[in-house]
């Protein structure tokens, strides 16, 4: 119902209720200048796909409840470019004012940080804060900005010097759409700059510092911006902020996409199958291998995977498996230790430390790995010189005795059974032989005499 058909409602009222009413058509028209409602995500951590499908879920419950802000608190060490991008294009496309707010005091938003920050219609930073680095690092190391450690080294751009610009660029286009110095923000890339709140208010590249999200609000209150392409003033001052939280299913992707946990649910998945390889029917290690290597492998498709280092770590694997079942002497498997190592350390592909393997777990594993491989070696060489105990070559260097005789040639009994037999000349029956070989179905005698078991008539 429109304020005009509610101004007619009254008109036709008893004066009874009219003040009644009236009270009411004043708290409607007071209503739109009472306090509203500050969504408030949460940016902790690594930015990964966990943490942008959590953003990108926030805005649309945002939209949903009609929220008059979005805060967006930020502390991050950087992480994934992927899911950089796809916060930043939500914050763009926004059509309620987005708030980046660094807090609490001792936060950051560093790399990737920096970027979302930037995006925001307003930057705000805790005091103890700071913002910047956002040089993207290749795996192997790489000079900042991508330039050469002294001049003349190279006159061609490289794979390095693209990533960079393209960082430059884009963090240049953030900052300019903001009204943002873009020199100052680009500082962040080509130089790895970091600033303090302070410096980076001094510079314009935030709009405020505020010790507490209160003291955010109150100084934003009546702040003009730009928002797709129309004048807005805030109202911000007693505005009441509802805090999004994440839902299990973001927890559990948070949990799985740690490059740490999905390399221990691989390496689980794959010695669980090779356990139920080499022991059919136990079962539990098979289910249980199967459904670790599947949430592993949907955890790495999200995660920036080197897939050399995947192939890598997998024929590790292989050839300790088969120096169990093919013994080298440790040709297999020290190829397969090796290969496993090198594989672990190239898996993942980022330049953000929270979004690799901690070198501490490449080792553990690592030498686990070893050592069982040493021990299934060790087992296998000692098997390799036991002499045989069953079938043709366990009558080697046993003592037969001689059932009958005829020149060098006669009958033995070996293994309970009766043998043709070759050997010296003038045996008796009843002597005792020790075998030397043996030629299909010939036992082959030694000169060797051996004394009659006692035991034997």
């Amino acid at each position: 119902m429109t304020m005009l058909a509610i101004a007619r409602t009254l008109s036709r009222q008893t004066s009874f209720w009219r003040p009644f009413l009236a009270a009411l058509l004043l708290f409607l028209l007071a209503r739109p200048a009472m306090a509203g409602d500050a969504f408030q995500i949460n940016i902790d951590g690594p930015i990964g796909p966990a943490v942008a499908d959590h953003v990108q879920r926030g805005f649309e419950e945002a939209a949903r409840m009609d929220a008059d802000v979005i805060i967006l608190r930020i502390d991050t060490p950087g992480g994934l470019v992927s899911s950089t991008r796809d916060i930043i294009k939500v914050i763009l496309a926004s059509n309620r004012p987005v708030i980046g707010y660094v807090a609490p005091s001792g936060a950051r938003a560093a790399s990737a940080g920096a970027f979302i920050l930037l995006s925001t219609h307003v930057a705000v930073m805790a005091p103890g804060t700071n913002v910047g680095s956002a040089t993207p690092v290749a795996m192997g190391g790489g000079t900042p900005g991508g330039v050469p450690a002294s001049k003349g080294e190279k006159d061609y751009p490289d794979i390095t010097d693209k990533i960079i610009n393209d960082a430059r660029a884009y963090i240049r286009a953030i900052a300019e759409m903001r009204g943002r110095p873009a020199d100052a923000a680009e500082a962040f890339v080509s130089e790895a700059e970091n600033l303090t709140a302070e410096e980076a208010l001094e510079r314009g590249l935030i709009d405020h510092m505020a010790t507490s999200r209160r003291d955010m609000l109150a100084k934003l209150d009546g702040q003009e911006i730009l928002l797709n392409g129309e004048t807005r003033t805030l109202a911000t001052n007693q505005l009441d902020v509802t805090p999004f939280e994440p839902t299990w299913r973001e927890e559990f992707l948070a949990f799985i996409t740690n490059p740490n946990i999905a390399y221990l649910l691989l390496m689980a998945g794959i010695y669980g199958l090779i356990i139920e390889a080499s022991n059919p029917g136990l079962a539990i290690p098979g289910i249980a291998g199967g459904i670790c290597l599947i949430i592993g492998l949907y955890a790495l498709q999200m995660l920036p995977v080197n897939y050399a280092g995947l192939a890598l770590i997998l024929l590790g694997v292989a050839l300790m498996a088969a120096e169990a079942f093919v013994p080298t002497f440790g040709a297999l498997g020290l190829g397969g230790v090796i290969a496993f190592i090198v594989g672990s350390i190239m898996l993942f592909d980022s330049d953000v430390p929270e979004m690799s393997v901690s070198p501490w777990l490449v080792g553990t594993i690592s030498l686990a790995t070893a050592g069982l491989f040493l021990f299934v070696f060790t087992y296998a060489v000692k098997a390799w010189r036991r002499p045989a105990v069953s079938g043709n070559d366990g009558l080697i260097g046993t003592a037969v005795p001689v059932l009958s005789w005829d020149g060098t040639c006669g009958t033995v009994r070996a293994l309970g059974e009766v043998w043709q037999a070759e050997g010296p000349e003038g045996l008796t029956p009843g002597a005792h032989r020790v075998v030397k070989g043996v030629r299909g179905l010939t036992v082959l005698l030694s000169d060797e005499i051996v004394p009659a078991p006692s035991e034997e008539m």
